[in-house]
């Protein structure tokens, strides 16, 4: 039985885990959770799945978590310390790391170095100190198993083969909701327009993500430290039906892919089950019902969060970690209406200009490149913290 921590239990793929863990009780024990603001809903869970420990943001939301259950309680945590101690859980052989944004990368890199595999869907992790993780993940000799659907398509493309093989990773991406929209028409855009993702049910920071396109942007980071794949030779190719999730092309000629439903069940239930495959609630894709497929490169005049991320990823360093802190600020700014859409990538674009990229040798320095990251990014849209 594997015994699993899910950091971010009440967001929307620790919700899609738990649904994979509920089918199979055989298969797996939840032994700690973590959630954010949804108490209601970490109570549910803590009550469906008896977990041993339980953390939340705050001690005030501890104390309220406490006075709302009943009966037998699980021991409850609270702020980073809480999160290390569900991720380094002694009963804990996998951690689920779920937590959106670099809010992540503590937990998950303590998670690594107390030796225990990861079933990652905090790309983040990898976004702001994917070398530092990478070599942790080698000296702990744990896996990383990738969660985002196509990371986890770009890894079964690649079973069987040999890296050195590998001609180019082919990631695929929707074109979010304003996929036909025109320039003018995106500066008018608003939070409830974002938030309409066409294919994917996702939290509001990822659904904002896919709509400047940023998100397939640090996918393009994740999957370079992921699979040991120069930036140069990771595409995005823009394909609207979600139903082939990413592919890989060799160099005589073939490329393979992924393909199935828009479902995160999927690519969850392989991270927790591989290289097993159990019954994920997915259901099976009907090609006959397609009325076909289509693929187009992403234009990066409407969409420049994308190329934005490809320039962090080839300056490297300390780039990246201020890039993605710069979109965090300015995407938690756009959903509380203090900015327009187009100002997202317009602000990330100043902040990174104005930051000189320098080496980081720990997780410390990491996030002290996201603290300026944030400062800046506040400064240049000139909204309180």
């Amino acid at each position: 039985m594997k015994k699993l921590t899910i950091l971010g239990s009440t967001g929307s793929i620790g919700v899609s885990t738990l649904e994979v863990v509920a089918a199979h009780p055989d298969a797996f024990q939840v032994v700690a959770l973590t959630g954010g603001n949804n108490l209601e809903l970490l109570k549910t869970q803590i009550e469906s799945f008896g977990p041993e420990m339980v953390s939340v943001l705050t001690a005030e939301k501890a104390r309220a978590l406490s006075r709302m259950l009943t009966g037998k309680k699980p021991e409850i945590l609270y702020g980073v310390e809480g999160m290390i101690a569900a991720a380094t859980a002694s009963q804990t052989t996998m951690v689920v790391a779920a937590i959106v944004g670099a809010a992540g990368l503590v937990p998950t890199a303590a998670a690594i170095m107390a030796g225990k595999d990861v079933a990652l869907a905090n790309k983040e992790t990898l976004v702001t100190a994917g070398h530092l993780i990478m070599a942790i993940v080698r000296e702990q000799d744990v896996k990383l198993y990738p969660v985002d659907s196509e990371h986890c398509a770009v890894f079964q493309s690649m079973a069987g083969h040999r890296n050195e093989d590998i001609d180019r990773v082919i990631l695929t991406a929707s074109g979010g909701p304003f996929l036909k929209w025109d320039k003018e028409r995106l500066r008018n855009a608003t939070v409830a327009d974002a938030l309409n993702h066409p294919n994917w049910s996702m939290g509001r920071k990822i659904t904002v993500d896919s709509a400047t396109m940023m998100n397939k942007g640090l996918e393009v980071i994740e999957a370079r430290w992921l699979f040991d794949i120069p930036v140069e030779r990771i595409a995005v190719n823009i394909h609207p039906q979600s139903i082939i999730h990413s592919m890989v092309e060799y160099i005589d000629g073939s490329v393979i892919a992924q393909l199935g439903v828009p479902d995160m069940k999927g690519p969850i239930a392989y991270a927790l089950t591989y290289p097993a495959r159990v019954a994920s609630g997915v259901k099976p894709l009907d090609l006959t019902a397609l009325s076909g497929l289509t693929f187009f490169n992403p234009d990066s005049d409407r969409f420049p969060a994308l190329q934005l991320a490809y320039r962090a990823a080839r300056s490297g360093e300390s780039m990246p970690a201020v890039m993605n802190a710069a979109n965090e600020v300015a995407v938690e700014a756009f959903l509380e209406g203090k900015i327009g859409f187009m100002a997202i990538a317009e602000s990330i674009e100043r902040v990174m200009d104005l930051h000189v990229a320098h080496s980081l040798a720990s997780i410390e320095e990491v996030l002290e490149a996201d603290r300026w990251g944030r400062a800046t990014a506040r400064d240049v849209l000139g909204v309180q913290r």
